[in-house]
């Protein structure tokens, strides 16, 4: 289920990437942003359902942390909310990614090893940008839509062909 989930995060991350270019309004990011993070959601939950082990766990808690965000862009934008706390909520997110890329590194895993600190460093530049109001410019939307071609899209692509 993991490549169906990154297949559509490198879908949202491209959106809010245009979007952050000023090509499509936040309305509009929006609805991704909910469908993307619904979408998340609903896979994490039955993957809770069936979860045993910690690993399995592991997997739900981590996997919501980017579904959540989904979510909160989707009603920050939709209702026109301050970014504050979601930019606070990306921080918290960025900080867990570290210990996710040590144990993935740990476990052998290079292709995860890295893209944890991708998604931990893109976390960290909209907390940057949405939290404590750092103007990045075009370099954050360049950023998103690179991060979700080469850590979501792609990867989630090839998992779903069976090539990852």
């Amino acid at each position: 289920m993991l490549g169906i989930v990154l297949l559509y995060v490198g879908a949202v991350l491209l959106v809010n990437g245009v979007g952050l270019l000023g090509k499509i309004d936040n309305k509009s990011t929006a609805m991704m942003n909910l469908l993307t993070g619904g979408l998340g959601l609903i896979i994490n939950i039955i993957s809770l359902t069936k979860a045993t082990t910690t690993g399995e766990y592991y997997a739900v808690g981590t996997g919501l942390l980017f579904a959540f965000t989904y979510i909160y862009l989707f009603l920050t934008y939709w209702f026109d909310l301050d970014t504050g706390g979601l930019g606070w909520y990306c921080l918290f997110v960025a900080i867990t990614t570290v210990p996710c890329s040590i144990m993935s590194h740990l476990s052998g895993d290079s292709k995860f090893t890295v893209i944890w600190l991708i998604w931990g460093a893109l976390w960290f530049l909209f907390y940057l940008a949405l939290g404590i109001k750092v103007q990045l410019g075009k370099f954050l939307a360049y950023a998103t839509i690179a991060a979700g071609t080469l850590t979501a899209w792609i990867p989630g692509y090839l998992m779903l062909i069976n090539k990852w």
